[in-house]
């Protein structure tokens, strides 16, 4: 699959939220607000679904972590849309980075890096590198579980969209940028050159 079209499927879904939300809302009040959030989430619902029907098309797999997060929003978008209450999906980026901050730290605990497991055939390193980008992304996961629930608890809905679209993904990606220092002092040159 092409990089360009990974990062369409990948920032899609969110892409789809933002709009449809943003097309929806009404400056009139809260009631307007959680019926513009019901929307978007059906929305990134479908769009998610669509995203990982093309990614399997395509390569005839999907990632243990997407599947995770799909029935994670599945879940919680679904008591959001049929409670009609948003702290449901708000929640998400909660219980969805905790969980992984969770079983990555349990995974060290144990001496085992889980993120090896899950993606150590597309990037070889030494196993004291794969236990220290374990260590820092289960650091980073923990730290966005604790910011959204500060965010969302704190703002109203409109601002925790926009947070959710334009702080947590430019997060994503500084904080991805920022191990590739690690990733090239512990990536191993015979298997990276093969």
């Amino acid at each position: 699959m092409s990089p360009w079209l990974k990062i369409v499927l990948e920032i899609g879904p969110l892409a789809v939220f933002f709009i449809l939300f943003n097309q929806a809302k009404d400056p009139d009040g809260d009631a307007a607000q959680v019926d513009a959030l019901i929307f978007a989430t059906v929305g990134f619902i479908a769009a998610l679904l669509a995203s990982i029907a093309v990614t399997y098309a395509l390569t005839r797999t999907v990632s243990r972590m997407l599947m995770a997060t799909t029935v994670v929003v599945i879940v919680l978008g679904g008591l959001t849309v049929w409670l009609r209450d948003e702290t449901f999906i708000k929640m998400r980026p909660t219980l969805v980075n905790g969980a992984f901050a969770l079983l990555l730290g349990i995974g060290l605990l144990q001496g085992r890096s889980y993120l090896k497991t899950v993606i150590g055939d597309l990037l070889p390193m030494r196993d004291e590198g794969w236990m220290k980008l374990t260590r820092n992304w289960a650091c980073y996961f923990a730290f966005m579980a604790c910011l959204n629930e500060a965010v969302w608890r704190n703002v109203s809905t409109e601002t925790w969209v926009d947070v959710k679209t334009f702080v947590y993904l430019p997060l994503a990606l500084i904080f991805t940028l920022s191990q590739s220092g690690l990733i090239a002092k512990y990536q191993i040159e015979e298997k990276a050159k093969a």
